[in-house]
């Protein structure tokens, strides 16, 4: 979901982008027009989430599930070692990937709950040799999110953010590389964002296709082909609007409020029952089931027909899942939890 004002303002930028005559969609990402865009958004993405200037900002194709090979590739040559936490769906197929490029160790998994709960870890988990750790910092498809951030010593932390970033504050130093696909809060399918600690690039392995090393990446700022332009365009107005509505501290306190709206009412009945455990809840998905297939269907079926829609849980989980995206306003959130009262009354 993106927020209306956004909406409307690229609608209305459609066909004539700040009197260039031509739409963003048209204009050569050479031109001094588009550099301004992009530059913009960089520099209020950094803003936003007050990165350190010993920070790349790389605004690239591909999509999170590409960066499952770049980080790998780029990262593991150090020692040939990188340890893995898998949480979900995604960490799992990052550490599939990773596999490929090195010695790479499985070092805790939430697979025996189904990935209800984070695993946790210590420093002594970590391999001292590894490259790096990877973790995958909300899981979309289970509702879980990282309700730490583990200790890894002088060892880089990568953080797989696509689901979460930009709902709250997160200290960038504490990570090596943060990547995130951006059209869960961020803009149109396309962009995805790397955010990556500068003594970390220029060791990428020998294999490494040149698209995909950072280093070359950072030189060409952003633009060693051409970048997915309109994506950038519009994530660049979403970072506006944040910085108009107060930031991410401010982002954090709405979305707590309107997690809370699902969680406690999840909490005070019966009827349904929560997705994750309550120690490590995600604030952007929020899963539940009926425990009955039929009635979950019938929940999503009726749920459309009022204009709550997207609510069907992912394939491999089933039951609902409500994605409450930045954009999502509290007022969504109080009509789903009202449908929800209803639909309970009428089918106990």
């Amino acid at each position: 979901m993106l927020p209306v004002s956004v909406l409307e303002r690229a609608a209305a930028e459609m066909t004539d982008y700040q009197g260039s005559g031509m739409s963003v969609m048209e204009m050569s990402h050479r031109s001094k027009v588009y550099d301004a865009i992009i530059k913009k958004a960089e520099a209020d993405l950094r803003t936003l989430m007050q990165i350190p200037d010993n920070y790349k900002v790389l605004l690239l194709q591909g999509g999170a599930s590409t960066q499952f090979a770049a980080v790998p590739l780029n990262l593991i040559g150090k020692t040939g070692k990188a340890d893995y936490i898998v949480s979900g769906q995604f960490s799992k197929k990052a550490y599939q990937e990773a596999k490929k490029y090195g010695d790479v160790r499985l070092i805790a998994s939430g697979e025996d709950t189904n990935f209800a709960k984070i695993p946790e870890i210590t420093r002594d988990d970590i391999r001292p040799d590894a490259s790096y750790v990877h973790i995958c910092y909300n899981n979309t498809i289970f509702g879980t999110k990282f309700n730490y951030i583990p200790d890894t010593g002088d060892i880089p932390l990568v953080a797989d953010m696509s689901s979460c970033i930009l709902s709250e504050p997160v200290d960038v130093t504490k990570f090596g590389v943060i990547y995130a696909g951006a059209q869960k809060n961020m803009a149109p399918a396309g962009l995805t964002v790397v955010i990556i600690r500068e003594d970390l690039m220029g060791n990428a392995l020998p294999c490494t296709p040149t698209m995909l090393d950072y280093k070359v990446q950072a030189e060409g700022e952003s633009m060693y082909n051409t970048p997915p332009c309109y994506a950038i365009y519009v994530a660049g107005l979403v970072y506006e609007w944040l910085l108009s509505t107060g930031g991410l501290a401010a982002r954090k306190e709405i979305n707590e409020k309107k997690a809370a709206l699902l969680y406690d009412y999840l909490d005070s009945q019966s009827f349904y029952k929560a997705g994750a455990d309550a120690s490590c809840r995600s604030l952007m998905n929020v899963t539940f089931v009926t425990g009955d297939e039929e009635l979950d269907k019938k929940f999503c079926a009726e749920a459309a027909k009022v204009g709550l829609i997207s609510l069907k849980g992912h394939r491999s989980v089933g039951g609902m899942r409500a994605s409450i995206y930045n954009a999502m306003p509290v007022e969504g959130v109080e009509a789903l939890v009202e449908f929800m009262k209803k639909f309970a009354a009428e089918n106990a």
